[in-house]
């Protein structure tokens, strides 16, 4: 019987603050969890940085230029068909 209260994971309760300072506490947990969060985070290298910028800008000035393609296309055709 022992075993399964061991081996159970017991939560501590966490004691809450006065209810008049509890925003200013959450705040400061919240940045010290996201201080950590980003402590965790792999960061890319400069190298995979400037390729991933790249394809990043190829990517635009294609979809860009796509866009302005199927513009002048529908734009002839509608003056097509109206004019």
């Amino acid at each position: 019987m022992a075993e399964k209260v061991k081996a159970k994971k017991v939560k501590q309760t966490e004691k809450k603050p006065f209810i008049l300072i509890r925003p200013i506490v959450y705040f400061f947990r919240y940045l010290r969890d996201s201080w950590h969060e980003i402590r965790q985070v792999r960061w890319p290298s400069r190298k995979a940085t400037w390729k991933l910028f790249f394809a990043i800008i190829i990517y635009t000035f294609l979809f860009g230029a796509i866009i302005m393609l199927l513009d002048v296309f529908f734009t002839w055709l509608f003056n097509l068909i109206i004019g």
